[in-house]
């Protein structure tokens, strides 16, 4: 029997506070936090579907008593446990190597006080990815990174964010990718270190050709302007990673679980008019129709599983970016 081809799975927890403070808004000094709510919806849903995911931990999260206390749920479930930064700043590629470093060190500290193994899998907030980045995660062990969106939408997106948001911050010239992501593999690469390491790039998968997001927040958007619409976009995304030969890696939310009540302040947020509930059933059809056709892991499964052979050099990433 042949075996089916994989995909896989992850989530960024990005709390409440993280979008208020990318957003420009004062009251993320507050640090609110919609984890209670969140996590316990994730993991039903994810459980529901038989799967065991990659959940991107914020470290400023896990050092309070939710934050822990969410790592361990999700530990305790079977999901890996992977580092998302410290701060859940989108523009990490502004950072000094010895911060980035801090970054890295504080959340590998705090998911493992919580009860969870030392990560192995890294995504930066905002996609954000550079050499230092690259080179640090190699020589801290790391098995893999996944802060890649290869799209030409990233600069529409953050011309969207520049427009909305309250107050502007220092250095989101990158925010979201540049344009050079438009050509970036969309297929899973390794990274060739200056030292001679490598690390698996996962890239988080975009529409084969058409280069257009297909994860969770971007697939709402469109069931908010039609159900039948986003039905047909994502079967099709499907359909053509089958045929070019592409393994989904699908990015999901706290938000495509959550309505308005639920995270009060992200009206601005696309997509947070729906009702929690719609959202957890449109999101149930999106993992039933990926399960369809792909084995579905999480993002640390499938890196062990799969031999990468693609290399690029980690000099094609621009210092500072």
């Amino acid at each position: 029997m042949t075996p089916r081809p994989l995909a896989s799975v992850s989530v960024d927890l990005d709390n409440l506070w993280a979008y208020l403070k990318t957003h420009g808004d004062p009251g993320w000094r507050d640090r609110p936090s919609f984890l209670p709510s969140a996590v316990p919806r994730l993991l039903e849903i994810l459980g529901e579907q038989g799967l065991t995911t990659t959940v991107f931990v914020v470290g400023a999260d896990v050092v309070r008593e939710d934050g822990a206390k969410a790592v361990a749920e999700i530990a305790a479930a079977g999901h890996e446990v992977a580092n998302h930064s410290f701060g859940h700043e989108p523009w990490l590629h502004r950072y000094s190597r010895e911060r980035l470093e801090d970054e890295l060190s504080r959340t590998e500290a705090a998911i493992t006080a919580a009860g969870a193994p030392r990560p192995s899998g890294f995504r930066g907030p905002g996609y954000s990815v550079t050499r230092d980045l690259v080179e640090l995660l190699a020589e801290r062990g790391y098995a893999y990174d996944a802060s890649t969106l290869p799209t030409w939408i990233g600069p529409l997106a953050r011309a969207y964010h520049n427009r909305t948001a309250k107050a502007a911050e220092e250095g989101l010239g990158e925010l979201f990718g540049g344009v050079s992501r438009v050509l970036a593999p969309v297929h899973a690469y390794r990274w060739q270190t200056c030292a001679g390491s490598t690390l698996v790039e996962l890239p988080v998968t975009t529409m084969p050709l058409l280069r257009t997001p297909i994860h969770g927040s971007y697939l709402l958007q469109l069931h908010a302007i039609s159900p039948r619409l986003a039905r047909a976009y994502f079967r099709t995304a499907l359909r053509l990673c089958l045929v070019r030969g592409v393994s989904p890696s699908l990015l999901l939310h706290p938000t495509d679980v959550l309505g308005a009540a639920d995270a009060p302040g992200m009206e601005f947020f696309p997509g947070m008019a729906a009702p929690g509930a719609r959202k957890v059933a449109w999101l149930g059809w999106v993992l039933s129709a990926l399960r369809e056709h792909f084995d579905v892991v999480g993002t640390g499964e499938y890196v062990s599983r799969t031999a990468v052979r693609r290399t690029r050099p980690v000099t094609r990433l621009d210092a500072g970016r």
